[in-house]
């Protein structure tokens, strides 16, 4: 993958927003081969990780993140999701394929990069170009999933 389109698709997640712009985030960029195919083992043995150029390890510095977004939770999975979409829609733009992984098993990804203890691992997906087309999954209609001035079930 050439890094022009590397850097576009990171400049991409840099720029997401996130709560009180705290940007609690640090990405990992994944090219060896052994560690490659150690993470897909790690992700719950999902092979075709071991075939993309190139894994993105997002990673969460939790201290960083605003404690209470909404008065209940830490703001970093949003952060994190926020940010990796619009890697996600520029890596889209550029004709790359990805895939949002968050079925893994987080100690061994943190082992795997040396990742610290105070830093979680939130997702992962693979960057390059598709070997296929991907398949369109269905969609709900607008109609079953937005409300106006109330909710409506």
């Amino acid at each position: 993958m050439e890094e022009e389109k590397l850097n576009y698709i990171l400049q991409a997640f840099r720029k997401a927003p996130s709560a009180k712009n705290l940007q609690p985030w640090k990405l990992i960029i994944v090219k060896d081969k052994k560690k490659i195919s150690d993470l897909s083992i790690a992700c719950n043995n999902q092979t075709f990780l071991s075939e993309a150029p190139i894994l993105i390890v997002a990673c969460a510095k939790e201290d960083e993140a605003y404690g209470v977004m909404g008065g209940y939770m830490n703001s970093y999975p949003v952060d994190i999701a926020l940010a990796l979409e619009h890697l996600i829609l520029a890596a889209t733009e550029k004709g790359l394929g990805t895939c949002w992984i968050g079925a893994f098993k987080e100690k061994l990804v943190k082992d795997l990069l040396d990742v610290p203890d105070n830093v979680r691992v939130v997702a992962i997906t693979p960057v390059g170009y598709p070997a296929t087309e991907g398949r369109t999954r269905g969609r709900k209609p607008i109609s079953k999933i937005v409300c106006y001035d109330k909710y409506i079930d």
